[in-house]
């Protein structure tokens, strides 16, 4: 088959024809459609996180068709559309996982990470983190679901019942949580990189009550700020913003230090939380939500062997949006 390895040497990706995965006890051989870019791919390829499997096949966004079975496996058949998110797989037994919060597990996989991932024709996944997707989504629309939906879900979920929302970095994950917060009846407030006229257009045109760069104050104190961009610096920016008991949900994997700030920013019962991966339980009710919710996705969508090019653009904000690689027709 064909596919996109990375192997540490560079901040590049190499195409290269490999051998068939082979669906063991309990896994899916997966005929992949298409496949997400995420941002979290960005930063396995840029080296920002340590100890990716070497070689790896990056992508956690994957959409295909169920090509064969492996023993024990229950709940899919040859043919059906399946979902592959980021949590591979678990442990199954550590304290984290025996307290419904599998997200921390201790010894956990992760899909393009430290298990090959979607930038591939084929790929094999556990079968009991594989989701069911919504029907009303076409292949390409479906794959930012698996992160940027569902990650920009439990980073809205932490932000409780918050009514003014602000959300900072106004990419993939954002205009789905936005839509998301607009149909819950809560107020948005977009905040994007200075001048990003595109992605502030966006963000009105999916119901956002203002836009405006990220370090400009919105016209109303917020409950919640949802950042999803990996600039530490958004955060004292964020808690500027936040009304008295609100909260700074940081929704990405990897961001940079977080500048020294005055205690007067967080005091007034400000907290500031992170967002670790995701469980089950929120891939399955995300998916249940975004079934009965209309959602526009916005995509680009590139070819398998343009990945290096996809990554580049996402990495230098010359996309708004998802980005997509189609893997099959």
């Amino acid at each position: 088959m064909r596919a996109m390895l990375y192997d540490g040497t560079a901040p590049q990706l190499r195409a290269a024809d490999i051998d068939d995965p082979v669906a063991g006890p309990g896994h899916l051989l997966v005929d992949v459609v298409a496949c997400g870019v995420c941002r979290t791919d960005l930063h396995v390829v840029d080296g920002e996180l340590a100890h990716p499997k070497r070689p790896v096949i990056p992508g956690h966004e994957v959409v295909g068709r169920v090509a064969a079975i492996g023993a024990g496996v229950d709940g899919f058949v040859v043919g059906d559309r399946v979902g592959v998110p980021w949590l591979g797989q678990t442990c199954g037994h550590c304290a984290y996982c025996a307290t419904h919060r599998e997200n921390l597990c201790d010894n956990p996989g992760f899909t393009g990470y430290t298990l090959d991932g979607g930038y591939a024709e084929r790929m094999v996944a556990d079968s009991r983190f594989c989701l069911h997707l919504p029907s009303r989504y076409g292949d390409v629309d479906a794959a930012p679901l698996l992160c940027a939906g569902l990650i920009g879900y439990r980073t809205l979920k932490m932000a409780g019942d918050a009514r003014r929302i602000g959300i900072y970095g106004f990419g993939a994950a954002a205009h789905i949580v936005a839509q998301i917060a607009r149909h819950e009846g809560r107020t948005v407030y977009a905040f994007t990189r200075a001048q990003d006229s595109a992605a502030q257009a966006l963000a009105l045109q999916l119901g956002a009550a203002w836009a405006g760069s990220s370090d400009e104050r919105p016209p109303d104190e917020l409950d919640a700020a949802l950042v999803f961009a990996p600039s530490g610096a958004l955060v004292p920016a964020a808690l500027a913003a936040l009304a008295k008991g609100g909260v700074v949900v940081c929704g990405g994997i990897h961001m940079s230090d977080i500048p020294a700030f005055p205690y007067a920013l967080l005091w007034g019962e400000r907290r500031i939380v992170s967002v670790a991966n995701l469980t089950r339980a929120d891939g399955q009710e995300f998916m249940q939500r975004a079934a009965s919710i209309p959602l526009h996705l916005q995509t680009t969508v590139y070819p398998l062997a343009d990945a290096n090019r996809a990554l580049s653009d996402l990495r230098e904000g010359r996309m708004v949006g998802a980005a997509v690689l189609r893997i099959a027709a």
